[in-house]
């Protein structure tokens, strides 16, 4: 009997997560269209979400280009066929390693802050402070985050897949001195605008995924400093997972 009263509590937990992510979503939506606008916190949000961003998607873009073209040049030369070098790193990149890892990136450093941010703010009841002000929560707190987040996420991948391509050149042509004319030529023949397109639309798919369960969680953040710290660990791991799940079904739909 314990152990179904134990299935029983998670499964009545599960649905109580549902339903308030439901209720969250459906706030987020009518909240959307109405006045006012708050450009301030938008623009804000927007620098921290992207600018201050950058320089991790540098970093992961430059090397995640680098070691693809090195793993796919050692698979290649197995069949004389180290050409396709480029183009393979390129597809992978714009597909799907450059949407998911700066989705991933940015999960962990702005989407934790999010939480964090509101969280703190739930927990010192500023949130309930905007309230009696007559600010609504969702629309000061919540829409510019996801807006923000849905902008800038595929300007973020185009970087990521540009300094991607950058590293992948210079390990394939410099370092293992593959045709530039070839490496270039087979880019251009394989990597097609639908695949750029694709790999947009998954990073702004995947930037309203990270913002609404970064937002969502610190807005229903209760138990203090420790609850904070909780939610934001639970936002991280579930932004993550949901990406993955994200990125399947997508992969799915549009290939």
């Amino acid at each position: 009997m314990r152990l179904f009263e134990y299935l029983g509590r998670i499964a009545i937990s599960f649905l109580e997560q549902i339903g308030a992510i439901g209720i969250f979503i459906y706030q987020v939506l009518i909240w959307l269209p109405r006045r006012p606008f708050f450009f301030r916190e938008l623009f804000k949000q927007m620098d921290f979400i992207g600018i201050r961003s950058s320089t991790v998607i540098l970093l992961t873009g430059i090397f995640t280009g680098m070691v693809t073209a090195l793993q796919s040049d050692y698979g290649f030369r197995l069949f004389g066929a180290e050409s396709l070098v480029g183009s393979t790193t390129a597809l992978g990149l714009v597909r799907e390693l450059g949407p998911v890892l700066a989705a991933l990136m940015v999960t962990a450093r702005a989407g934790s802050a999010m939480t964090a941010e509101i969280g703190t703010m739930r927990v010192t009841e500023q949130i309930d402070a905007l309230t009696v002000m007559g600010v609504n929560p969702i629309q000061y707190l919540v829409i510019p985050r996801i807006i923000a987040a849905v902008i800038l996420m595929p300007m973020l991948t185009l970087i990521f897949d540009s300094i991607g391509m950058i590293g992948s050149y210079i390990v394939g042509v410099k370092l293992l001195g593959i045709d530039e004319g070839m490496f270039m030529s087979r880019i251009v023949q394989y990597v097609d605008y639908s695949d750029l397109d694709a790999g947009l639309i998954k990073a702004a798919v995947f930037g309203a995924i990270l913002a609404a369960v970064g937002c969502f969680k610190g807005y229903t953040t209760s138990g203090g400093a420790e609850g904070v710290g909780k939610a934001t660990t639970y936002s991280v791991v579930i932004s993550s997972v949901s990406i993955l799940v994200a990125d399947y079904i997508l992969t799915a739909l549009m290939f």
